[in-house]
């Protein structure tokens, strides 16, 4: 199996967050050619774009995947519809969110599927999780983790147990 290695956001802040959260990452270690190597703390941070709704539960993932990326974001979507996702509005509160944030040093840009994914260089609630696994991470176009998290500093966002 040749392998990529894929980090992927998770987060949720409807219906016992957290144990979506814990439970997508199960979901992640069963997906077919792909081995869950690590993942993040846990996270607690405040909603962005719509902010009248709970705090949110956030971590991220590292995988090794032979899935490539349009097929892992598939399984994703699967799994996130497996936790009763629902897209009402832009920004909505959800049950599950799951984002392929990298998929290895690629850059892509299709109507369903944009690699770096877009604003993650600018949100905690992504770099921060993502410094926990990989602070020298590039993000290509944009640079490092732990650089680029010092710009993100104002964000509501804290470790939980």
């Amino acid at each position: 199996m040749s392998a990529t290695t894929a980090y992927v956001g998770l987060g949720s802040n409807l219906d016992g967050p957290r144990e979506h959260v814990l439970r997508a990452l199960d979901e992640l270690a069963r997906l077919p050619d792909t081995r869950l190597v690590r993942h993040s703390g846990l996270y607690r941070s405040a909603p962005l774009a719509h902010a009248a709704q709970p705090d949110f539960v956030n971590a991220v993932a590292q995988l090794e995947t032979a899935l490539d990326p349009r097929r892992l974001l598939d399984e994703l979507s699967a799994i996130e519809a497996r936790h009763g996702r629902e897209r009402p509005f832009p920004n909505a509160p959800r049950t599950l969110d799951l984002d392929l944030l990298l998929y290895g040093q690629t850059t892509l840009v299709t109507p369903d599927l944009t690699l770096p994914h877009p604003r993650m260089h600018e949100r905690a609630f992504v770099l921060e999780p993502l410094a926990e696994l990989a602070p020298r991470a590039l993000i290509p176009g944009y640079g490092r983790v732990e650089e680029l998290l010092g710009d993100c500093r104002g964000q509501r966002i804290e470790r939980i147990a």
